[in-house]
Order: structure tokens, then sequence, then C-alpha cells
């Protein structure tokens, strides 16, 4: 029987999985009555395991987030090359478990310098990779109109990136000063 993947190489594959395939994500927020709210949008994973996003100024998830900052962003994808799924835990429906990476934490919003940095950087790799459709926008333009979001982790879990049903699951800690 194979080994199960280490935590190192499972983080590996998931991190180019996000970057590479996955594409959009799924961010959820808590309304006002205290329901969970999801939704999809780009989100970009950044090397620690935070997730940056740069969205419209108008959108209702802002408040929600100064409200409550609590989040999850996931993002989700077809099974892993060489999936198998040969001990299903409870039902066999005869699928392929999916990737998923999903990141639960806490959101800020990001000044300007910030919010201009991501999505100049964003911009430029989306356009360098031939997808040109969304418009450029000028500084002044990009503190008008946008805003920046930090979702700080706090706990990681990585489903589809081992062997069979596998998942990895670990605790973000800050260091303390």
């Amino acid at each position: 029987m194979a080994s199960l993947m280490d935590l190192a190489t499972a983080r590996a594959a998931a991190h180019a999985f996000v970057l590479g395939e996955a594409g959009f994500a799924q961010l959820t927020t808590i309304d006002s009555d205290g329901f969970p709210v999801s939704r999809t949008m780009t989100a970009f994973l950044e090397p620690d395991w935070s997730v940056s996003l740069v969205q419209r100024t108008g959108h209702r998830r802002l408040e929600q987030w100064r409200r409550d900052p609590h989040t999850l962003v996931t993002w989700v994808g077809t099974p892993a090359p060489g999936a198998t799924n040969e001990r299903p835990h409870v039902f066999d429906i005869g699928l392929l478990p999916p990737r998923m990476v999903s990141i639960r934490g806490t959101a800020s919003v990001m000044p300007p310098n910030w919010t201009i940095a991501v999505y100049r950087r964003e911009v430029a790799r989306q356009r360098a990779s031939g997808f040109t459709k969304a418009p450029v926008r000028s500084d002044d333009e990009v503190t008008a109109e946008l805003a920046g979001v930090r979702i700080e982790p706090a706990r990681v879990r990585l489903e589809g990136f081992g062997l069979g049903a596998e998942s990895h699951l670990w605790t973000v800690r800050k260091a303390t000063t």
C-alpha cells in the first residue's frame, strides 16, 4: 500500500492547483442575520496561505466584513490525476472526490497602496497569460473604484491532495512579539 502524502508535498500540490488550475474561488461571509452568504470571485492565494482580494467598492461583502470579519475562501476542482476512492467512509456514489483548498480566516480592508500593488501584480500576471478582456485602471481609478481585502488564515484544509480521501488540516499560528 502506498504511504500517505506528506504535508509539505500536499501543500505544494494544493498551491500549484489554486494558482494554475482552480480559477474562481467561492467566498463566504456572514450577513446581517447571521447566515453564511457565498459568491464566486477571483481570490489570490499567497505563499503564506493568506488570501488577497480586490473588488469593486459597492459589494455588500465589504460591509459584512466590517460587521463580522470571519470568512471562508474555497477553491474546488476536478479530482487529482490518479485519484482513487477505494474505501468511501460512508456512501459510495461512484465518483472521485474533487480537490479542495479551503482557507478559514479573518478579513481586513487594506489601504489604497496595498490595493494598487495587488491589482497591478495580478493584472500583469493575467495579461502575461493572454487574458486581456478586463479594463486596465489607473492608480487613481483603483483607489476610487476598488477595495483591497486580505484574509489572514486561521485554519487551512486540503482535500484530494493525498491518497484516496486523505485530507490535510492545520491551524495557522501567528508569531507573537
